[in-house]
């Protein structure tokens, strides 16, 4: 196996485990939020039916597509040259493919007013993804797991930080989105939990990308 196709594994690898922690993570907090309303017990069985039905097809399947489509296109761009032409010309081909699968597009209204802002705000996540991408597989040197690899990738914890802190100001932007107009989401049941559980979800995994970032260049 060479280093391009190893680079890929690890980085593949390292999504789809962050996608199941966010799914057991999302699950968590609406069993906490749901624990708290008195007639939440009401509608609690058919929001956690919807949601573990939602996160089982919708958002693994989705995400799965969009790990796919990132690593891909920045395969792709590491195989015809890593230029300006190259870099726009994979990002408007492959961008759609990765709008199809985000989740804001398939669960939110394409008519509401927001929607666009969402729009704008996956497509720099998605460049910003492909950025990322291109740097980790790319990297020659020998690796043994993510750590290595990042800490060759982004040379400094102050580059990891500076990328990581910009991956979740996207996030974010997104979710404030949704907050200030719930109505945007084509969930039909428990709007308001589930904009709690997205902000409560972010702030959680905020600390741990930041704790595991803080802990995987303290080895070095």
């Amino acid at each position: 196996m060479n280093y391009f196709e190893r680079n890929y594994d690890i980085v593949k690898q390292r999504m789809i485990q962050q996608m199941e922690n966010s799914i057991v993570l999302g699950r968590n907090l609406i069993d906490t939020e749901l624990d708290t309303g008195i007639l939440n017990f009401i509608i609690k069985p058919i929001i956690k039916t919807f949601y573990d039905y939602w996160s089982k097809k919708d958002v693994k399947e989705g995400t799965l597509k969009q790990i796919q489509v990132s690593l891909e296109s920045g395969k792709e761009l590491l195989m015809n040259g890593n230029d300006d032409h190259n870099f726009n010309r994979i990002v408007e081909e492959n961008f759609p493919k990765y709008l199809d699968a985000d989740q804001a597009s398939r669960n939110c209204s394409h008519s509401h007013k927001n929607y666009e802002r969402l729009i704008q705000v996956a497509r720099e996540t998605f460049i910003n993804y492909l950025k990322e991408v291109v740097k980790f597989l790319d990297v020659k040197e020998d690796v043994e797991d993510y750590g290595d690899l990042c800490r060759i990738a982004f040379s400094t914890k102050e580059i990891a930080e500076q990328n990581l802190m910009k991956q979740l100001e996207f996030t974010e932007r997104g979710i404030t989105i949704i907050e200030e107009d719930p109505s945007i989401l084509k969930i039909p049941v428990g709007r308001k939990i589930i904009v709690k559980t997205l902000r409560r979800g972010f702030e959680r995994t905020k600390v741990e990308f930041i704790k595991s970032l803080n802990e995987t260049y303290n080895q070095k």
